[in-house]
C-alpha cells in the first residue's frame, strides 16, 4: 500500500480552519488516525495500560470495536479479517499478559505474511524498565516476530507511527507490525494537524522492490521455451498480492502443469485441467512427482518450504529454479535460483506473459510427452480415502460435502492438524482468500477466531471454522463475542476423540502407543465437553451427527441458521488417516517407493 492510497481525511471541525492545530489527547490522536487510514473493524480488549483509548473509541462512528473473550482471538481474528479481504487486520490489547497474548497470533501473521496492526498499552514512560505492574517488553519481545515494532512515548507521534505502520503492514511482503504505546503518551495532550494527510514517511531503508528488472523476466521466458518438463509451483505469495487473474493467464498461455501449495489454495481454480493440486507432505501423487520430476520450477510466491521440499538437497535435483518473490531473502534461503527475480507478483507475472508470448513466437515448446506422464498419474492415482472400519464417519466425507453444499463462494477457516489438511485436500477452492489456515506456525486454535474476522470482513459469505476437537477447545471461547456482536459462523468439529495428527504420527512411527492423545471428547459414554451443550450455552445452535445419512441435513440447517453461529459435533472414525504422506526429513521419491511397495497403498 502506498503513501497516495491512503484516505483523505475530511475537514476537521466546523468553523475550524484547515490549517489550524487540534488539541487533542495522544488517545483521541489513536482513534483519529485509524479513522482517517479507512479502519472500520478492530478486535480487542481493554485494560488498565490501553484504557485511554478506549474512552474515545467509544465516541467513534466509523470503527466498530469487536471485544473479545481473549487476545489471541483477536490477533487470530485480525489475520481471518485481513487473509479474507485482503486488507489490513487491527487488535488492541493491553499491556504485559494482554500484549503477550498477541504473541502467537503475530507470529502466526508474521509466517503466513499477513497484514495485521497490532496497537499496544504500555506502562507510563516513567516506569518504564522497573517491573511495574503489567510490564512487558512487548516491542523487544516481537521483534523477531514483526516487519516492525514501535514503541511511542510522546503523543504527537503517534499519527506518524501508526500511519507508518499501516503502510509497512500492508506493502511490500505484508506482515505484522506492532505499535506500543505508553499510557502517558496515550494521556497527553499535543496539537494536532490532521489536514496534512498522509504524514511523509520517515523509513530509512524501507524500500519495497514492485517492478522486476526485465533481463531476469525475459531469461525466465527463455528457460520456459527450452523447458520440456515445467512447472508453476505457486505459493501463498499470489494469494497476497492479488495476482490470480494473472496466473491464470499465465498459466493458459504456457500450457505447463501448476501446483498450489497449502497457502495458495484457490489461488489457481482446482477445477482448472492443468491444476495438479496441493504439493508436499501430504500432497497429491501428481502434484509431488511433477516438482520432483520436473526440468523447470517456476516458484511464484513460494518459499520452498520443508513440508514441500522433503528432504531439500534431495528435491527436484534435474530442475533449473526460476524463483520470484517480492523479498529478495526468500530466493536463495533454501533453493539456488538459476533465475532470481525479486518484485511483487502481480506485476512479475503480468511482464512474464508478454516475454513468454514474444519467446514463444520464434520456438514454441512442447509438452506432449510431459502431460501425458502426468495424466498417467492423475488417472491411476486420484485423491481418495477409504471408509473407516470402526463403525464411525469418515471425516473426509464430512469435509467434502461441507463444500459441495457450501459452494465457491464461501470461506473456509481451519485449525490446525488432520482436519486441516482433509480440508485442503477435499474442498474445491475456485477463488483466492477462500481458505484460511495457519501454515507457517501451524497454531492450534486459529479456526474460530479467524473464521470470526472472516465474517466481519465478508459479511455476505457463508464462514465455515472447520476444527478439530483439539483446536476448538483452545480459543471456543470466542462463540460469546459471536453470538453477542451478530456473527453468525458455521463451526464444524471434526470430533475424533484424539489429537489426530499427531496419534496419526504414533501409529505410523511410534508403534501404536498413543501417549496422551486421547481427548475423551466423542466416542463414550461421557462427553468431556459435550459440544452440543457448550454450544447452547454460547448462545449457539448446537447439533451432533454420527451417522453419513445425517450430514447433509445439518449442513444445510447450517446453512440457513443466520441469526446466531452454529456448532456441528462431526463425530468420526479416530483412525482415519491423511493419504498421501511423505515422511519428515526424506526425498519426496519416497512417494514413488510407497506407490511401488505398499500394498495398502490402493486402498487409500
Amino acid at each position: 500500500m502506498s503513501t497516495e492510497s491512503l484516505p483523505v481525511p475530511p475537514s476537521t471541525k466546523p468553523g475550524r480552519p484547515a490549517s489550524e492545530p487540534e488539541i487533542l489527547t495522544g488517545a483521541e490522536a489513536v482513534v483519529r488516525t485509524l479513522e482517517l487510514l479507512g479502519v472500520t473493524d478492530v478486535f480487542g480488549l481493554p485494560g488498565g495500560a490501553i484504557l485511554p483509548v478506549y474512552d474515545p473509541l467509544m465516541d467513534s462512528t466509523k470503527i466498530r470495536h469487536i471485544l473479545v473473550r481473549h487476545e489471541q482471538g483477536a490477533g487470530h481474528a485480525a489475520e481471518g479479517y485481513a487473509a479474507s479481504s485482503g486488507r489490513v487486520g487491527v487488535c488492541i490489547a493491553t499491556s504485559g499478559p494482554g500484549a503477550t497474548n498477541l504473541v502467537t497470533a503475530i507470529a502466526d501473521a508474521y509466517m503466513d505474511s499477513v497484514p495485521m496492526l497490532a496497537i499496544t498499552g504500555q506502562v507510563f514512560s516513567t516506569l518504564m524498565g522497573t517491573d511495574a505492574f503489567q510490564e512487558a517488553d512487548i516491542v523487544g519481545i516481537t521483534m523477531p516476530i514483526t516487519k516492525h515494532s514501535f514503541l511511542v512515548t510522546r503523543p504527537e507521534d503517534i499519527p506518524q507511527a501508526i500511519a507508518e505502520a499501516y503502510h509497512i503492514a500492508g506493502s511490500g511482503r505484508p506482515g505484522p507490525v506492532l505499535v506500543d504505546i505508553t499510557k502517558d503518551a496515550q494521556q497527553d495532550s499535543a496539537p494536532f494537524n490532521f489536514s496534512v494527510w498522509p504524514p511523509k514517511f520517515d523509513l530509512p531503508g524501507y524500500r519495497p522492490v514492485t517492478k522486476a528488472h526485465g533481463k531476469q523476466i525475459q531469461a525466465a521466458a527463455q528457460l520456459l521455451v527450452d523447458a520440456k518438463k515445467p512447472v508453476l509451483y505457486v505459493g501463498g505469495g499470489v494469494v497476497r498480492a492479488r495476482a490470480s487473474q494473472e496466473l491464470l493467464e499465465l498459466a493458459n498461455e504456457i500450457g505447463a502443469p501448476v501446483v498450489t501449495t497449502l497457502m495458495a489454495r484457490g489461488a489457481f481454480p482446482d477445477s482448472h485441467e492443468l491444476n495438479l493440486g496441493m504439493p508436499g507432505m501430504h500432497g497429491t501423487v501428481p502434484a509431488v512427482l511433477a516438482l520432483q520430476e520436473s526440468d523447470l520450477i517456476v516458484s511464484l510466491g513460494a518459499r520452498f518450504d520443508d513440508r514441500v521440499t522433503g528432504k531439500a538437497s534431495l528435491f527436484a535435483p534435474k530442475a533449473k529454479v526460476v524463483h520470484v518473490d517480492v523479498d529478495p531473502a526468500e530466493i536463495g534461503k533454501i533453493r539456488q535460483a538459476d533465475v532470481p527475480i525479486v518484485g511483487d507478483a502481480k506485476d512479475v507475472i503480468a511482464d512474464l506473459v508478454v516475454a513468454y508470448r514474444e519467446t514463444k513466437a520464434l520456438s514454441a515448446p512442447d509438452f506432449t510427452e510431459w502431460w501425458a506422464y502426468l495424466d498417467g498419474l492423475r488417472s491411476e492415482f486420484p485423491l481418495g480415502y477409504s471408509e473407516p472400519s470402526d463403525g464411525h464417519m469418515a471425516p473426509q466425507y464430512v469435509i467434502q460435502r461441507i463444500g459441495e453444499l457450501t459452494g465457491p463462494e464461501g470461506v473456509f477457516a481451519a485449525g490446525v492438524g488432520q482436519h486441516q489438511m482433509w480440508s485442503a485436500q477435499f474442498i474445491k477452492y475456485e477463488r483466492p482468500n477462500a481458505w484460511l489456515n495457519s501454515g507457517g506456525a501451524g497454531t492450534m486454535g486459529y479456526s474460530v477466531p479467524a473464521a470470526m474476522g472472516a465474517k466481519v470482513a465478508q459479511p455476505e459469505r457463508d464462514v465455515w471454522a472447520i476444527d478439530g476437537d483439539g483446536c476448538f477447545q483452545m480459543t471456543n471461547q470466542e462463540l460469546a463475542t459471536c453470538t453477542i456482536n451478530n456473527i453468525p459462523i458455521k463451526v464444524a468439529i471434526i470430533n475424533n476423540s484424539s489429537l489426530g495428527m499427531v496419534r496419526q504420527w504414533q501409529t505410523l512411527f511410534y508403534n501404536g502407543r498413543y501417549s496422551n492423545t486421547d481427548l475423551n471428547t466423542g466416542h463414550d459414554t461421557i462427553r468431556v465437553p459435550d459440544f452440543v451443550k457448550l454450544a447452547e450455552a454460547y448462545g449457539a445452535l448446537g447439533i451432533r451427527v454420527t451417522k453419513p445419512d445425517e450430514v447433509d441435513a445439518a449442513i444445510k440447517l447450517a446453512l440457513e441458521t443466520n441469526d446466531r453461529p452454529v456448532v456441528i459435533d462431526f463425530v468420526v472414525s479416530a483412525d482415519a488417516m491423511v493419504w498421501p504422506m511423505v515422511p519428515q526429513g526424506v526425498s519426496n521419491n519416497y512417494i514413488q517407493y510407497a506407490i511401488d511397495h505398499s500394498p495398502a497403498w490402493d486402498e487409500e
